[in-house]
């Protein structure tokens, strides 16, 4: 008897942190406006950090001219950004893992992309870029105004900007 209460407080312990990552996952929280947790605002940024660098290095070698302009100022952006992040949970003491590795989602985006040449890649690298930066944007947004931990929600805040002048560039490249 013991084993199956300890087994059925665990789970009953961890499953508000798998709801809520299921309801960041699913989009529940961006169509109720709430803000993701810590950990999964660390996550998403950090596997979309990964995405963005890696899809925009092949649209540096694959992309037309001025498609390559907007790849290398996104890979300088958010490697730039993925160093902030990684600094920021270091000295906040956040236990929070940062992934090396992209979903597995992002992964087969990048597959998809990385079998494209010429106006097919940049077509589907342009859509990929709105979406990736929508996205990011309201991540940002929900976790700007109401995160758990003050300097992560400071600097979603203050990295605003930045995401809406990318979702406005890689919107100008769909034109």
């Amino acid at each position: 008897m013991k084993p199956f209460v300890l087994a059925a407080a665990i789970a009953l312990v961890a499953t508000p942190a798998l709801a809520q990552s299921v309801t960041e996952k699913t989009g529940v929280n961006t169509l109720l406006g709430v803000a993701p947790s810590t950990d999964d605002f660390v996550t998403k940024t950090a596997t979309s950090g990964l995405f963005e660098v890696a899809a925009s290095r092949l649209a540096v070698e694959r992309a037309d001219p001025a498609t390559k302009g907007f790849a290398e100022e996104m890979v300088r952006d958010h490697e730039r950004l993925s160093g902030e992040l990684k600094q920021l949970v270091e000295s906040q003491a956040v236990t929070v893992a940062i992934p090396t590795e992209m979903t597995g989602d992002q992964k087969a985006t990048l597959a998809k992309l990385q079998e494209l040449q010429g106006p097919e890649f940049s077509g589907r690298y342009h859509s990929d870029q709105v979406k990736a930066h929508a996205d990011a944007v309201d991540l940002f947004q929900r976790y700007a105004e109401k995160g758990e931990q003050t300097a992560i929600r400071t600097w979603a805040a203050s990295t605003l900007p930045t995401l809406r002048h990318h979702l406005d560039m890689a919107k100008e490249l769909n034109r």
